[in-house]
C-alpha cells in the first residue's frame, strides 16, 4: 500500500487482484493474466505503476475472494479512513495516472460516483465518494459496485467524465485481448 499522506483528502485506488483469471485460462492463455508479459513487465506491474505516477493513495486487494463484491467489500474495510475509492480492475494495463487524476476530482464536487468513458463506452475506474463506504463494504458476490453505480446513477449522483484514454476499457481477458494490449502499448511508447 501507498503510504500516502493521512492528509490528503483525495479518494484511495483500489486495485482488484482477487480474481483468478479463469477466462483467461479457458481461452487458451497460460498461467495469470496479471502475470503475463506485456512490453517488458506484467499486466500487474503495468497496473500498478499507472496508480503510483497518479500519487493518489492506493491499495492493492490480491487476497482470494468469491466474488468481486467480496474484493470490493473487503479493501474498503481495510481502508477506513480513505476519502472515498476508486475501484479499479488490476487487468487494465494501459490506464492513464492522468485518468485517474480526472475520477478522483470528480469526486470533489457535490456527486457521490465518477464514471470514465471512451468513445460512448463506459469503464473503469469507478470513483465512489465515502459516504458510500457503508454499501461498498457490504457488496458480495460477482456484481462488484454495479447496483451501487445503478443506484445513484437512477439518483442523479455519478458524474460522467469522457476521457481519451482507451485504457479505461482495454481488460484483459483473452490471450487476444492481451495482444491487443500490446499493440496499443507499442504504439503509444513509439509516439513518445
Amino acid at each position: 500500500m501507498n503510504a500516502a499522506s493521512p492528509s490528503s483528502a483525495l479518494p484511495t485506488v483500489i486495485v482488484l487482484a482477487s480474481g483468478r483469471g479463469e477466462r483467461f485460462r479457458a481461452a487458451g492463455g497460460t498461467g495469470h493474466k496479471l502475470q503475463a508479459p506485456l512490453v517488458g513487465a506484467t499486466v500487474l506491474e503495468h497496473t500498478l505503476a499507472a496508480v503510483r505516477a497518479s500519487g493518489l493513495p492506493w491499495h492493492l486487494e490480491d487476497v482470494g475472494h468469491p466474488g468481486m463484491g467480496d474484493s470490493i467489500a473487503a479493501a474498503v474495510r481495510a481502508t477506513p479512513q480513505a476519502h472515498g475509492w476508486l475501484i479499479l480492475p488490476a487487468d487494465l494495463p494501459l490506464v492513464q495516472p492522468a485518468t485517474l487524476q480526472a475520477v478522483a476530482h470528480a469526486l470533489q464536487g457535490a456527486v457521490q460516483a465518477a464514471q470514465p468513458s471512451y468513445r460512448g463506452s463506459r469503464g473503469h475506474p469507478v470513483g465512489f465518494a465515502a459516504p458510500c463506504g457503508p454499501r461498498l463494504a457490504a457488496l458480495s458476490g460477482n456484481q462488484g459496485a454495479a447496483p451501487v453505480l445503478r443506484a445513484l446513477r437512477e439518483a442523479g449522483q455519478v458524474a460522467e467524465l469522457e476521457l481519451d484514454d482507451v485504457g479505461i476499457v482495454t481488460d484483459i481477458d483473452t490471450p487476444e485481448e492481451l495482444g491487443r494490449a500490446e499493440a496499443l502499448l507499442r504504439e503509444r511508447l513509439s509516439r513518445g
